[in-house]
């Protein structure tokens, strides 16, 4: 059945992302500090960041099942530099776009932009589903300015507690598209919080995976339907297919 609607993840879907190096973001915003009283360094807050990482329990691929619940950066920041005195002058929005501008390299993944278009001249509605602690303005904003879209909405974790594979995250963008599950796809890089979440809420799984040699991702073969492709045109393709058969 021809989708009403698709929705995308963000990271590694959307946007490639380079190498995330947290120490430049957290260097970075040091560095934005008006009060370090304790002359802390980036080193120092990392691994004080990792303590707290590991006292959630996210970033860990051992207890991803676990962890279903986001934590948002806004709050995350807001300990981790309180704790050692560093002040600003910068809200925390302006600090967080510091931080997430220093962290990887990002840009468009190939022909993306080819898609939105076909996309909404095919009349296939478009939104966004992203596990992600930094906020949902932030989020938008680099979407926004990235690449040319019609998305209706852009869900991001941190500003809605729950985190993919939880059904919750699926289900509130159905509830905002005013749609059925079964007439729903969803793409997707990770084949755990994309594909088995996607498929336990009823949508259709796009499994896109733009590098085959990623060491993250498992090749085996899902146990449910889905479409895998590498390339946005494959996708432009599929649809055309489904197209040209009514």
């Amino acid at each position: 059945m021809m989708p009403e609607m698709i929705i995308f993840d963000y990271g590694k879907t959307l946007f490639k992302e380079g190498e995330f190096v947290r120490k430049k973001g957290i260097k970075a915003v040091i560095e934005k500090a008006v009060r370090n009283p304790m002359n802390i360094d980036s080193d120092t807050i990392e691994e004080f960041a990792k303590e707290l990482d590991a006292e959630i329990g996210r970033f860990d691929p051992q207890n991803k099942e676990n962890f279903n619940l986001e934590v948002h950066n806004h709050s995350f920041m807001n300990y981790l530099y309180e704790y050692f005195g560093l002040e600003f002058d910068l809200s925390v929005p302006e600090l967080e776009e510091i931080f997430w501008n220093n962290v990887c390299e990002v840009s468009p993944t190939e022909n993306v932009n080819e898609l939105m278009e076909y996309l909404y001249k095919k009349g296939i509605r478009t939104g966004v589903i992203s596990n992600i602690s930094i906020s949902g303005a932030a989020l938008k904003k680099r979407i926004d300015n990235g690449i040319k879209h019609h998305f209706e909405f852009i869900i991001a974790s941190s500003e809605y507690v729950f985190r993919k594979p939880s059904k919750r995250l699926f289900e509130l963008a159905l509830r905002k598209a005013g749609s059925s599950a079964d007439k729903v796809w969803y793409c997707g890089d990770n084949p755990y919080f994309d594909m088995k979440g996607a498929n336990d809420s009823g949508l259709y799984p796009i499994w896109y995976t733009y590098n085959k040699k990623d060491e993250n991702l498992s090749f085996e073969n899902l146990p449910f339907e889905h479409l895998h492709i590498c390339n946005w045109n494959e996708l432009i393709e599929y649809i055309e297919k489904m197209t040209d058969k009514k």
